[in-house]
């Protein structure tokens, strides 16, 4: 009985999609004050937070980040994102992040949604 023919390789195409973050909500007003969020942007008063889920805290280049936030060892999760951005000088003692917090836990997570769109 002759073998069955192998079917023709397939050709298997990659497309690259750009993606583009989703808009900012309107809780991060607040932030934006301090923070740039453009893709090689430069620093401001704070860090450029582009890129900045799922990085180490105070780890992104062309910043002073306080010798509390870089000893922090927190990685820029979606809970420790939540815990910072509810209590920033209760998570990280010494921040220097001047603002409260945000109280209200649905807009944290929309700011949490829209940084995690910036990659």
């Amino acid at each position: 009985m002759p073998s069955p023919t192998p079917a023709p390789a397939e050709r298997i195409q990659v497309v690259q999609v750009d993606v583009k973050p989703m808009a900012a909500p309107p809780a991060f007003a607040t932030c934006k004050a301090c923070h740039s969020v453009d893709k090689g942007g430069a620093a401001g008063v704070g860090p450029n937070l582009h890129g900045v889920f799922g990085a180490k805290a105070g780890s992104k280049p062309g910043y002073a980040y306080s010798d509390a936030m870089a000893s922090s060892g927190l990685v820029w999760t979606r809970a420790n994102l939540g815990k910072y951005l509810a209590d920033p000088v209760g998570t990280v003692p010494g921040t220097k992040m001047g603002i409260p917090g945000i109280s209200d836990a649905a807009q944290r997570t929309r700011v949490i949604d829209y940084l995690e769109s910036l990659k």
